[in-house]
């Protein structure tokens, strides 16, 4: 069974609630009644449903079963904005700037807070917006994973080649969100990689911080950080099976990490790479993608207290579906 097919499946066994807040989009229509003819989620559209339900015959699709709610309407609306006043008193957030963000046309900060307030198990946007604005909203209205404050993404890369990761599946961060992150951040991309190989995969990471030394074979300020990342990871997940720092042919072949780094309990079988930087993770990716015909799930964000996840503006229904899929699961956890 295909990778994104086994997460459908895992979907399918506990459904969760997903919010979709750009039903402007068509694309977002027309996903609300693939995910529920797949009965892959319980589905929140935001926008004006007589707006919705008049676009929807347009398209052919029937939203039977998708739950609608305009936002600037909605009976949650007062105590939205309640709670938005008081997250962002510091700030010093108005009662009356807290109701125009929760009532922007673009309806992020509405579906953060039905996820924030557990309305929602998770939500999915980027389709129309920019990441920058998905990201935004999720951090602004709910946060960080207890003991993070680095939010990052995961790719799921499903090679063909069956002896690397697991049977051919690996786990790369951070290729997406983080330009240059210190030891800290590294860290904690690294234990929030562990967690979504474990969700995905079904299987405990093991995980290699990846640089261009192998265990002391070089010295530099680089490999300096990534070892500093590796005692932190470790301080925050004991039980973690993680290595560092390891050159991308001593995380995955056995033979060259058993001669590189023996008696690594990750050498020559990592699973879950880290890469030191977003240079390295987004060209170590696309060079996979391309050039090894591998097929990359993703970008999955990872960190947040509650998941949100971003589309490419180009996407297409399909990878709609796909991601509410995924976002799913990842609310079962």
């Amino acid at each position: 069974m295909h990778l994104v097919d086994q997460i459908k499946a895992k979907a399918r066994a506990n459904l969760q609630t997903v919010v979709l807040p750009e039903g402007y989009d068509d694309r977002m229509i027309e996903a609300s009644a693939q995910i529920i003819a797949d009965k892959l989620a319980n589905v929140v559209l935001l926008g004006n449903s007589e707006t919705l339900l008049a676009k929807a015959a347009e398209l052919g699709v029937s939203l039977d079963g998708v739950t609608l709610i305009n936002p600037k309407t909605s009976d949650l609306l007062g105590s939205y904005v309640d709670e938005l006043v008081e997250l962002r008193k510091k700030k010093g957030l108005s009662r009356e700037d807290a109701e125009a963000l929760l009532t922007a046309d673009d309806n992020l900060y509405f579906g953060a807070m039905m996820v924030r307030k557990g309305d929602a198990g998770g939500a999915v946007a980027g389709a129309f917006n920019t990441t920058g604005d998905v990201l935004r909203a999720a951090f602004q209205v709910i946060g960080t994973a207890p003991g993070m404050k680095t939010v990052s993404s995961v790719f799921l890369m499903v090679t063909k080649t069956p002896e690397f990761g697991e049977n051919g599946v690996l786990c790369f961060a951070d290729c997406a969100v983080n330009p240059n992150p210190n030891a800290q951040a590294l860290a904690e991309i690294a234990v929030s990689t562990a967690a979504s190989c474990k969700s995905f995969l079904g299987v405990d990471a093991r995980v290699a911080m990846l640089n261009f030394s192998t265990k002391g074979s070089a010295s530099h300020e680089d490999c300096d950080k990534v070892l500093k990342a590796l005692e932190i990871a470790k301080e925050m997940a004991p039980d973690l099976a993680i290595d560092g720092e390891l050159q991308a042919d001593a995380a995955l072949v056995p033979k060259v990490g058993e001669k590189k780094a023996p008696g690594s309990s990750v050498a020559g079988k990592a699973n879950t790479l880290i890469f030191p930087d977003l240079d390295a993770g987004n060209i170590g990716y696309k060079l996979v993608e391309r050039l090894a015909g591998a097929e990359a799930v993703g970008p999955i964000i990872q960190g947040l207290g509650k998941p949100v996840n971003d589309l490419s503006r180009g996407c297409s229904v399909d990878d709609i579906v796909s991601v509410t899929a995924i976002t799913a699961v990842q609310a079962q956890g």
